[in-house]
């Protein structure tokens, strides 16, 4: 059972864009879709983290409004703050997925037991990860993930439940 879901959010929970006004003022779009499933996953007794390599506070607000245990930006080795939830939480990496679509996210990808990456990820990525995804990044890729989960692990139902 997986009991730990961490993300990467450039090119995954967004599709990478990174779009700045005439004041320098950041912009990202994330898919409703996805945000949906990370909130069940608290309700379904499923850890959350997000690690990644840039600093924004747009993802802050995403994190407060999806309610995911751990933010960890600004990040250089992601397998290094995984260790640490990983430790925190006495979790496995058996018992971790992870999604990343970059070089910065192979060593998580490697190490974990159910590792994602979307199909527009790089090369690198895409070797490392046990499974590429159909979808893009911030094209609802985190969701069918998650509902690759939920079918593995027989939680279908109890995700459905929670929402009907």
């Amino acid at each position: 059972m997986v009991k730990l879901i961490a993300f990467d959010v450039d090119g995954c929970m967004s599709n990478g864009s990174i779009v700045y006004d005439e004041n320098g003022v950041e912009t990202k779009a994330f898919n409703v879709k996805d945000g949906l499933g990370i909130v069940s996953l608290k309700k379904l007794g499923i850890k959350t983290a997000i690690i990644t390599g840039r600093r924004s506070k747009i993802v802050e607000n995403r994190v407060k409004e999806l309610g995911v245990n751990y933010l960890f930006q600004g990040v250089k080795n992601k397998l290094e703050k995984l260790d640490e939830i990983a430790k925190k939480e006495g979790i496995g990496y058996s018992e971790i997925a992870y999604i990343g679509d970059d070089i910065n996210d192979v060593a998580i990808l490697k190490k974990v037991a159910f590792s994602f990456a979307p199909n527009d990820a790089t090369i690198y990525a895409k070797e490392a990860a046990k499974v590429v995804l159909k979808k893009s990044g911030g094209d609802g890729v985190v969701r069918e993930m998650l509902e690759f989960l939920f079918e593995k692990f027989d939680l279908k139902e109890r995700f459905i439940k929670l929402w009907v």
